[in-house]
């Protein structure tokens, strides 16, 4: 504990340099407006940014894009209390009981809880962080080619049974994510597969130009056909902002749980933060008293799915700094930002880059405290932001695409890429195709690959060399176990919408 503590205060040492304070400050702040405006996201935040990341170095591009990653997981609740218009999908639960509260005439009450069980939360999910991802890259050492098939098997089915809308879909855009994946130089042997005689393809498709299309450009083309008339909005003043003590006595627990629910979930592979904030509101109306207090502005509606949003947040770094592998879109992103400025994380990233690592912790502490200072006083500008046409930000978005996929190798061809990309993405959302798990295919893609072919090649066709594993069996018995359920939960939701042929449905008995 000692050690960490020395650790961090150097990391924080680092923030000397008034330059890191400025991009923590652009990250929470750009991260906010994201989070306001509904369908950006922090997706589409980084994607567009993510051809600057070189310029940035390492340690700059972690700051920024932390910055903008927990921005966003707050941004979103200020509308969704305000206005019911929930700017992030993780923020849909918190405006059961908000924007209620904003009905009532508790609107800041409401935005003083979200944002201090956000800051909670933050700060045990940063703090969870620090202690788990050295003592996991200790563990994740001894892996070997087996565990980390068996981790990107289990992320990729994993996501696929918990994203929203149909599995198969999603198995579909994992299947097409691999096979782009598989694009130019072979690993193994060094000869250049699928790429059809094209030079440009020998290196394979730049990530940069496939994610900044299925995000950045057809988020722009998703936003022409946006009508939205905003409703205006008072922003409550300083001196609304004040919970009651009776609110806060029931907030405080809440946003406890709500941060341990939240960290645990967010080490898992698929839509933690989404799932996180459901768990969260399901638990407080168990636990509940009275739960018919909720939908109608109960605080640990509010408290609870905010403080688990925050936490899956922090959590989500977990995996990526320790193992090196991405259990979600926006943490493929931050892996593609030190890819490109020549840093691999993994099993030996804390011992290899112990700079890097603890001025990222020092980095998130400081941006949860800017969320919390900058968050309440700004809330009206903020709110203000709704009244932008979503059609004017098309042409800013597509042409920081442009500028950034050009930049990265001074390739036209990248631009073509990203434009068809973009266009792809469009329709195929439009068609109820989710981006999020081909582009965890894409990164997952090599790891995948290589780690198959090293365990074919040990066991020499010997299954009882994977089987006589337990940390492998135990990771694909959890998948199975998962999978099945889902499988379980869907088949039972279509027996309740399609009753067998001869069966009068339960409503109709008891009329």
């Amino acid at each position: 504990m000692g050690d960490a503590i020395d650790n961090l205060g150097a990391g924080f040492a680092t923030f000397a340099d008034p330059a890191y304070l400025v991009l923590a400050l652009v990250g929470v702040v750009l991260g906010t407006v994201v989070g306001v405006l509904p369908g950006i996201g922090p997706i589409g935040a980084m994607s567009v940014l993510l051809g600057m990341t070189t310029q940035l170095g390492p340690t700059g591009s972690l700051i920024l894009f932390a910055g903008i990653y927990f921005g966003s997981t707050y941004g979103g609740s200020t509308t969704s209390i305000l206005l019911n218009v929930p700017g992030e999908a993780s923020s849909v639960v918190t405006a059961l009981d908000g924007h209620a509260m904003t009905k009532r005439g508790r609107a800041g009450p409401a935005l003083t809880i979200a944002a201090v069980s956000s800051f909670l939360a933050g700060t045990i999910a940063i703090f969870g962080l620090m202690m788990s991802a050295p003592w996991l890259s200790g563990l994740a050492v001894k892996l070997g080619p087996p565990e980390y098939l068996a981790l990107c098997v289990a992320g990729l089915l994993l996501l696929a049974a918990l994203a929203e809308g149909s599995a198969a879909k999603a198995i579909v855009m994992i299947c097409a994510g691999l096979a782009i994946g598989t694009v130019g130089i072979d690993p193994a042997g060094g000869q250049l597969r699928f790429t059809m005689g094209s030079d440009a393809l020998a290196e394979g498709f730049s990530f940069i130009a496939l994610v900044m299309g299925v995000f950045g450009v057809a988020e722009a083309l998703t936003m022409v056909g946006r009508h939205r008339r905003p409703e205006p909005v008072r922003a409550p003043r300083l001196r609304e902002l004040l919970p009651s003590g009776e609110e806060s006595r029931r907030a405080a627990p809440a946003a406890v749980r709500g941060s341990v629910i939240g960290f645990l979930l967010g080490l898992v592979p698929g839509p933690a933060a989404v799932l996180s904030t459901f768990a969260s509101y399901v638990t407080e109306r168990k636990i509940s008293k009275d739960p018919g207090r909720f939908g109608k502005g109960a605080v640990e509606g509010v408290a609870g799915p905010e403080a688990a949003n925050n936490a899956a947040a922090g959590a989500a770094f977990v995996p990526l700094l320790a193992l090196g592998i991405p259990f979600a879109p926006t943490m493929a992103l931050v892996l593609a930002a030190l890819l490109l400025n020549g840093i691999v994380p993994g099993p030996t990233f804390v011992a290899d880059q112990p700079e890097l690592f603890w001025t990222v912790i020092a980095a998130m502490y400081i941006a949860n405290l800017m969320l919390l200072v900058l968050n309440l006083p700004l809330v009206g500008i903020f709110t203000r932001l709704l009244s932008i046409p979503p059609q004017a930000l098309m042409p800013f978005v597509i042409g920081l695409c442009v500028v950034g996929v050009y930049a990265e190798n001074n390739s036209m061809f990248d631009v073509v890429v990203m434009l068809v990309a973009g266009l792809l993405g469009f329709v195929l959302r439009r068609a109820g195709y989710s981006m999020a798990p081909f582009v965890l295919a894409v990164v997952l893609q090599p790891t995948l690959e290589v780690s198959l072919r090293q365990t074919l090649a040990f066991s020499d066709g010997d299954p009882g060399y994977v089987l006589g594993r337990p940390i492998t069996m135990v990771i694909l018995g959890l998948v199975v176990l998962a999978v099945a359920l889902s499988v379980r939960r869907a088949f039972r939701a279509r027996r309740a919408v399609s009753p067998r042929p001869g069966r009068v449905p339960e409503e109709e008995r008891a009329s």
